[in-house]
C-alpha cells in the first residue's frame, strides 16, 4: 500500500509539473484596418475586432476587402491580408519552445519569425493542400505560391521536383502540379507583358490557375 501510495503522489507530482511547463498562449491584434472579424472557439457568430483583442486558440480571424490585421504570438508576427479566413489551430508554450499552428483556409499571409537568442519557435501555416514549417525566417503564402524574403524553402509538388527557393526568389506550383523553377520564375516576372492583341503562345504561370488537384509540401532548410 505504501509503495502504491507512493507512486500515485509521485504521478500527481509530474502531471503538475507537466502543466507548469505546458501552458496555453494567446496572441494580440496590434494593429487593424478596414473590416476584421473574430470568432472565437465555442462560438457561432463573428464579432468585429479591435487593436488590442487577446485571440486564443481556435479563434478564427476574417478580413474583408482591403482590411488588414497583424497578430502578434510570442516570437511570431502574422500579417493577415485582405479577404483572408485562418484559424489559430495551436498556441502552447513549453520548456522555452513556442509552437503556432494556423490553417489556412483561404487568401495569403506574411510570417515573421524571430524567437530570442534561447528559445525555440515552431511555427506551421497549413492551407488545403501545403504546409508551410518555420523557425526563424520571413514569407508570404498562398497555399500555392511561396515568396521568401528571408531564410531557404524545400518547395514541392505532388508529382516531384524539389525546388530550394532562396530570399528575394518565389515558386508557384504549375499545372502539371510540380514547383517551378525560382530562376525562371524570377525571370518571368521581369519580363514585359505582350502587346495589346497580340498572343504571345503561352500563359505567365503566375496567370494559371489554381491546380484542381494535388498536394505539396513547403520545407524551410536551415543552414
Amino acid at each position: 500500500m505504501k509503495k502504491a501510495a507512493m507512486m500515485a503522489i509521485v504521478l500527481c507530482v509530474m502531471q503538475l509539473f507537466c502543466a507548469v511547463l505546458v501552458f496555453g498562449q494567446s496572441g494580440v491584434i496590434k494593429e487593424l484596418t478596414g473590416t476584421v472579424e473574430l470568432k472565437r472557439a465555442g462560438q457561432t457568430a463573428f464579432v468585429p475586432a479591435k487593436a488590442g483583442d487577446t485571440v486564443a486558440r481556435d479563434t478564427v480571424v476574417s478580413t474583408g476587402l482591403k482590411s488588414t490585421a497583424i497578430i502578434a504570438i510570442g516570437s511570431t508576427v502574422i500579417t493577415v491580408r485582405p479577404l483572408t479566413r485562418l484559424t489559430l489551430a495551436e498556441i502552447s508554450s513549453s520548456a522555452g519552445t513556442e509552437t503556432v499552428n494556423v490553417s489556412l483556409q483561404t487568401g495569403r499571409v506574411r510570417v515573421d519569425v524571430d524567437p530570442p537568442a534561447g528559445t525555440r519557435t515552431n511555427t506551421s501555416v497549413q492551407g488545403p493542400s501545403a504546409t508551410a514549417s518555420v523557425r526563424g525566417t520571413s514569407f508570404e503564402f498562398d497555399t500555392r505560391e511561396v515568396k521568401v524574403e528571408k531564410g531557404t524553402v524545400a518547395f514541392s509538388g505532388n508529382k516531384g521536383g524539389t525546388m530550394l527557393v532562396s530570399a528575394g526568389s518565389s515558386s508557384i506550383i504549375t499545372e502539371s502540379n510540380k514547383a517551378s523553377d525560382p530562376v525562371v520564375t524570377s525571370a518571368a516576372e521581369l519580363l514585359p507583358p505582350p502587346p495589346v492583341g497580340s498572343d504571345s503562345g503561352s500563359t505567365s504561370i503566375f496567370e494559371s490557375p489554381a491546380p484542381a488537384t494535388g498536394d505539396f509540401t513547403v520545407e524551410l532548410i536551415y543552414e
